[in-house]
């Protein structure tokens, strides 16, 4: 998070090889400013298969999965936190409850889009009807601008830890067995 606080820096944060590419791709284009790819070192499944859809990375975030039913929960994960998502909106979809995933790869390329986009993947809705969750391998701090009062910061706010990382998703609460109970409990309230 606090390469994001960096003014005129994009950082981004690729779920698999795909969006790697995708980031590489908006990296080379730059003129103006600097660019972090921010890769995990763990060997992480693919989100995506192909690029078949252009880059969407370009736009900073973009709809990786529609929900299936009523739609009660927008799920917003970065980098190797997106397949947690995606095992937590299956788990949800499961259960009757509508999720959508969003890939935010880059915050700062989302906030340039214009509004209708943005609304299109995180509407102005009641929180009582769709919940807004965030989760990264990291501080929750900046993430209530996207998931606003109401919604749920899933992260680490305190010292890591050393140790391989599905150890330390464990230990985190970054498993969607941990975060599925939570929203849960948030919808429930």
């Amino acid at each position: 998070q606090s390469l994001r606080l960096m003014p005129n820096l994009l950082v981004m944060r690729p779920a698999d090889a795909v969006e790697t590419a995708e980031c590489w791709d908006i990296a080379l284009r730059q003129k103006d400013r600097p660019t972090v790819l921010a890769l995990t070192r763990q060997n992480l499944p693919q989100v995506r298969n192909s690029p078949d859809d252009g880059n969407l990375s370009a736009r900073g975030a973009y709809r990786l999965k529609r929900a299936g039913n009523k739609r009660r929960v927008i799920l917003i994960a970065t980098g190797s936190e997106v397949h947690v998502a995606l095992e937590c909106a299956e788990m949800l979809e499961k259960q009757g409850i509508g999720a959508d995933v969003i890939s935010m790869v880059c915050t700062e390329l989302f906030d340039e889009q214009d509004a209708a986009y943005r609304s299109d993947l995180l509407p102005d809705v009641d929180p009582a009807e769709v919940l807004r969750v965030s989760i990264e391998a990291g501080t929750t701090f900046g993430w209530e601008r996207y998931t606003m009062a109401n919604g749920l910061n899933i992260g680490i706010d305190r010292f890591g830890a050393s140790a391989p990382a599905g150890d330390l998703f464990e230990k985190f609460g970054l498993t969607a067995d941990k975060i599925v109970p939570q929203i849960m409990n948030k919808l429930n309230d």
